[in-house]
């Protein structure tokens, strides 16, 4: 059997649905709203529910990820382990994610805890790149524990 070889296309394709991704982090990590604008579409839908965020049309859980992450002063998301299927001008991605975060503790210092996910996303080419037009973000653990009395902001 011949080896498939992937056309130029393809390849830069792939190289910026990764700098997508990592765009992605870089503003949710440093809290730059309005990086994280260049990664969706306007209408993009987003559903992190399980990890006990929201769902719903990319404007109103933006608005919602600056509420929640404002009481997070250190986040770093790691991505690796991207599976991407490539249609034409639309994708598929499933990412694997591994996000420590953690929160100032009153007594001084931080209360740290780790959470594992995938990143499941419809992808589309637009006229100013690839952009996240569906994300589902499955979590699979979470280690440790939200601090006493804490909520996540709804």
């Amino acid at each position: 059997m011949k080896k498939r070889h992937l056309s130029i296309e393809e390849i830069s394709d792939r190289i910026q649905i990764d700098d997508l991704l990592t765009r992605y982090t870089v503003a949710i990590d440093t809290k730059d709203w309005n990086l994280l604008d260049t990664c969706f579409t306007p209408d993009a839908q987003v559903d992190y529910t399980t990890s006990g965020g929201v769902k719903g049309a990319y404007p109103e859980v933006r608005s919602w990820l600056e509420r929640a992450l404002a009481a997070f002063p250190v986040t770093q998301h790691y991505l690796s382990n991207t599976v991407v299927e490539l249609n034409g001008n639309e994708a598929s991605a499933k990412t694997y994610v591994y996000n420590p975060m953690a929160t100032e503790k009153p007594e001084g210092g931080q209360h740290v805890f780790n959470v594992g996910a995938y990143y499941i996303d419809k992808l589309v080419y637009t006229e100013d790149g690839w952009r996240i037009a569906e994300r589902f973000e499955q979590q699979a653990f979470f280690d440790g524990s939200l601090p006493a009395n804490f909520e996540i902001p709804s």
